[in-house]
């Protein structure tokens, strides 16, 4: 599978944190990746899913951006697993936030 498409799917499973993050707080802020890194463990085939379980950490991004007025960077984890369970990737990506004014 072209690390593209495993790049998209990995991506929105931490950019659905930051954007139901954005809804929470009711106020209007801009995201971003700024960086991303990716480590590719097997040949991925079949459906792959990516899962993210950092809702705390962009919780306390979104407290320390409001609370600040300023931008916050943080790393986000997304791992795909095949149907099997087995890992094929793992993917960084480093969100930027900021309230809007």
């Amino acid at each position: 599978m072209f690390w593209a498409i495993q790049g998209m799917a990995a991506e929105l499973s931490t950019g659905v944190i930051v954007m139901d993050q954005i809804r929470k707080s009711g106020k209007p802020f801009s995201m971003l990746v700024t960086q991303n890194q990716a480590t590719f463990l097997k040949k991925a085939k079949g459906t792959i899913e990516f899962s993210c379980d950092q809702q705390d950490l962009v919780a306390q991004s979104f407290a320390k951006a409001l609370s600040t007025h300023e931008g916050v960077r943080f790393w986000m984890n997304a791992t795909g697993k095949d149907a099997s369970g087995t890992i094929v990737s793992e993917f960084k990506f480093e969100w930027s936030i900021k309230e809007k004014s």
